[in-house]
């Protein structure tokens, strides 16, 4: 057989039933090179080349994306997926919803996923087992440090803060001028407390608030379904909630979020969690995932919230949408 060149090459012969044959007919699907190689001339591809082709297409790495399971996590991961896409110009493996915190780290741990948005609150109290702290940096620097023990790395974060959110009706904020949360604690009618089951317990939920702002509750708080935090404030039911500062709802609701003044609610500033292993083996990953940070603010991702949540739309639609804002679209 006479090569382009002009060189003599070996012509090898593959019987068309044989194994081999039948092995890279079935991979042709999931290899394109493969695909390639089963045309019209796959009687002349050497025995060895092909073999070769198949072992490369099925160990081929592939980075892979995952979330917690709920919208905001969801969005992040599909954010983050669509920007890797573009910027490594191949395929990027999905696992959104793929279940809480714990599941989510065990899996990042143990190599199954290469990254996930987490929160430094959650990882300091839920991963590490240390009490809250108030100081962002401080919390950024503990579990940056306490995570290299697992190869894994922190990027700076996204620009955003999911901590807890005391909001009251925007007619009686304005009405009363109540804009803090000491302005709140000053105010003598009192009021009726909205909370999710969870903040009646937690160190950094009810008890610690009340010792930081002694409110004047009307009664106990009620406590319901996060998801019926709002219409219960909406419909009178309640008079102020504790939501999450990047609920939704707060993008279209007439309510007023109170500011923590004396900054008792700790920090929780979602980044992304990457293995160490991925970023070497990957040198445009880290410059990719950078360009994400601080491209996030509270009120933007209660728009990408409310945007899924609230007006029902696909998560890739609301993704791309972003990132053609950001300025991160495809170059």
């Amino acid at each position: 057989m006479r090569a382009p060149g002009g060189r003599t090459v070996a012509r090898v012969l593959v019987p068309p039933g044989s194994r081999l044959v039948s092995t890279v007919l079935r991979q042709r699907t999931r290899c394109p090179i493969a695909a390639r190689a089963t045309s019209r001339g796959l009687r002349c591809v050497p025995a060895c080349l092909a073999a070769l082709l198949l072992i490369a297409c099925s160990n081929k790495h592939f980075v892979t994306v995952a979330s917690k399971n709920f919208t905001e996590q969801v969005i992040l991961g599909e954010i983050v997926a669509q920007h890797l896409q573009h910027r490594l110009g191949e395929r990027v493996d999905r696992k959104l919803n793929l279940g809480g915190t714990l599941l989510a780290h065990k899996a990042l741990v143990n190599g199954g996923i290469d990254i996930y948005p987490e929160y430094t609150g959650t990882a300091l109290t839920d991963i590490l087992k240390l009490p809250p702290s108030k100081d962002a940096a401080a919390v950024l620097a503990t579990v940056r440090a306490a995570y290299r023990k697992w190869n894994l790395e922190w990027m700076d974060p996204l620009g955003f803060n999911n901590t807890f959110a005391m909001a009251v009706g925007g007619a009686v904020a304005r009405a009363q001028r109540i804009r803090t949360l000491s302005d709140a604690a000053a105010y003598q009618p009192g009021w009726t407390l909205g909370v999710g089951y969870e903040f009646l317990q937690r160190p950094d939920g009810l008890p610690g608030l009340l010792k930081t702002y002694p409110l004047h509750l009307k009664r106990a708080p009620i406590s319901m379904d996060l998801g019926l935090l709002y219409q219960a404030l909406s419909q009178g039911k309640v008079d102020m909630v504790a939501g999450s500062e990047t609920d939704g709802q707060l993008s279209v609701l007439d309510v007023a979020v109170l500011e923590d003044d004396r900054h008792f609610f700790p920090p929780y500033q979602a980044a992304l969690v990457v293995r160490e292993s991925a970023l070497t083996e990957n040198p445009k990953l880290r410059p990719a995932l950078a360009e994400l940070s601080g491209k996030f603010s509270d009120t933007v991702m209660r728009k990408l919230n409310y945007e899924v949540d609230g007006r029902h739309r696909p998560v890739r639609k609301v993704a791309a949408d972003f990132l053609g804002q950001a300025g991160l679209s495809p170059r």
